[in-house]
């Protein structure tokens, strides 16, 4: 862990998993208490954890404690047993790729058990690969992309795609991280990201941590800053990507992507190759999940729109890969995405 890395958003302790509760933050530094695959499936649903990675651990998590409990209810029949925690875990957030690569693995794991073995100390084992796998994917990313950042200047990002988002350093604050402790970033400015405002509650909470300088702008004021200041990258993170390079990302993402090509500001994607998606063959065919029009209508419990106003509140959009200058993975770096240069990561 370096000067600029001092976050950690999942553990494992005593037999349970414990998630920093990213709803509370930045007011509230807490951790919940999950016994079961149920809680892990409604911590992921309900936002206690976010990020494609770190919603993919937590759910490697989440198996070691279905296989558990089904275990001790079922025995040598604890396979069939834990049928019902793994589609609740997989229906927990529909876009994030991350979640059922985590659990198509942790299912191959379960596949090599012997019949009549106890799964919990093997299922153990390989959620916690997934962990450490990542964090190092992320130190990996962050130098990889930070190398392709050759004028020192400001960046823009999106969301919170830190620590906070896997399991540890970050795929776009990981870069951004390894870039500031090589002098090459002056300033990041950080979209407050609405309407859960990730980037004002948690991206600009963690870099404080860290004690990187960060300025919050309103999304709207995105295009403007990249006409005004000396941004020279927008660097975000993705939740699926496709075969051809498209990416689905937090709202507000595609928005940035154009600003940025109007205004000669590269744009870099960072993601572990988890995320791509290599069955679906284009980002239209990315199903973009829809929440409550009430994360819209208020803040906070607090009503801000008149009674009767409904309210369209998809959580992602899709980003074409034309966009994209360069896609960063542990598996090596692509540029001007497409899906002939897509090809060299499989």
């Amino acid at each position: 862990m370096n000067a600029y890395d001092s976050v950690r958003p999942l553990r494992w302790v005593d037999s349970r998993l414990q998630l920093l509760d990213q709803r509370r933050l930045p007011l509230q530094a807490e951790y919940v208490d999950c016994y079961s695959a149920l809680e892990v499936a409604e911590s992921i649903k309900e936002m206690v954890v976010r990020g494609a990675p770190a919603i993919g651990i937590a759910a490697a998590y989440g198996v070691v404690l279905a296989a558990k409990d089904a275990y001790a209810r079922a025995g040598q029949g604890w396979r069939e047993a834990i049928a019902d925690a793994l589609r609740q875990l997989a229906n927990a957030r529909p876009t994030a790729v991350n979640l059922h690569w985590a659990l198509a693995r942790m299912e191959r794991r379960m596949a090599t058990l012997p019949i009549g073995d106890d799964p919990y100390l093997t299922l153990l084992d390989e959620a916690r690969k997934i962990q450490e796998e990542d964090l190092a994917a992320n130190l990996y990313m962050g130098e990889q992309g930070a190398a392709l950042m050759h004028e020192q200047g400001a960046v823009l990002t999106h969301c919170n795609t830190g620590s906070l988002a896997t399991a540890g350093y970050g795929t776009a604050l990981g870069v951004i991280r390894s870039a500031y402790a090589q002098g090459k970033i002056t300033e990041v400015f950080a979209d407050e990201t609405r309407p859960w405002l990730q980037g004002a509650r948690l991206t600009a909470w963690e870099l404080k941590q860290d004690g990187i300088p960060v300025k919050l702008i309103a999304d709207a004021a995105a295009a403007f800053l990249m006409k005004q200041a000396n941004v020279q990258w927008v660097v975000v993170g993705a939740d699926r990507i496709t075969a051809n390079g498209d990416v689905a990302n937090k709202i507000g993402t595609y928005g940035l992507a154009l600003a940025a090509r109007a205004h000669g500001v590269k744009f870099m994607v960072v993601a572990p190759s988890s995320t791509i998606d290599w069955e679906m063959a284009t980002g239209a065919d990315i199903p973009i999940e829809s929440r409550m029009g009430d994360e819209l209508l208020a803040v906070q419990g607090q009503r801000v729109a008149v009674e009767g106003v409904d309210a369209w509140n998809p959580v992602f959009d899709v980003t074409p890969a034309e966009y994209v200058d360069v896609l960063v993975t542990e598996r090596g770096v692509v540029h001007r995405p497409s899906r002939e240069h897509m090809a060299a990561l499989r």
